[in-house]
């Protein structure tokens, strides 16, 4: 992912209003390692039931505020981002208000995502060898890949105002 300034990730929030976009909590400076990262996710210390998602798409920013579900999953869950069979952290069911109109008529779109944003760490993991021969670094580069794929695409769901 390419870094981006604090101006820039403000400013990136397509599903927030402008006094809900000025009050969001960014990360500390520096402590963002961008080349280790397929989306930016972090949460509100003070509002631990926000998130927040920064993804790259065509070279932008593109932010997203979540917000965690009250009720936790019955069993436990997979990510739907990064699809880690074997996660060493809770996993959530985040809601988002759609952008622009859809989003001011209250309508959301949700996920199950890793609840600290931990998948770019969980995809970086090399896989068990499944079988004799398994080609684990490009296994992880296909969960890379695919980790990054599926963030852009609810990304663009939140654009595009479309819930499925």
């Amino acid at each position: 992912m390419i870094s981006f300034t604090d101006a820039q990730l403000r400013a990136s929030f397509v599903n927030t209003s402008l006094k809900e976009r000025k009050a969001i909590r960014l990360p500390e400076p520096g402590e963002t390692r961008w080349d280790r990262l397929d989306y930016l996710g972090w949460r509100d210390p003070k509002r631990p039931e926000l998130g927040f998602v920064v993804v790259e798409l065509d070279g932008a920013a593109l932010g997203i505020q979540l917000r965690q579900a009250e009720a936790a999953p019955i069993a436990r869950a997979q990510c739907s981002w990064c699809e880690d069979v074997q996660l060493p952290n809770d996993v959530v069911f985040f809601g988002a208000r759609l952008a622009g109109a859809a989003g001011r008529k209250g309508d959301t779109i949700g996920t199950l995502i890793c609840a600290g944003f931990e998948c770019s760490a969980n995809v970086r993991r090399l896989p068990p060898l499944a079988y004799e021969g398994f080609d684990r670094e490009a296994a992880r580069d296909r969960r890379i890949e695919a980790l990054g794929e599926h963030a852009r695409r609810f990304a663009r769901n939140v654009l595009r105002g479309e819930a499925r």
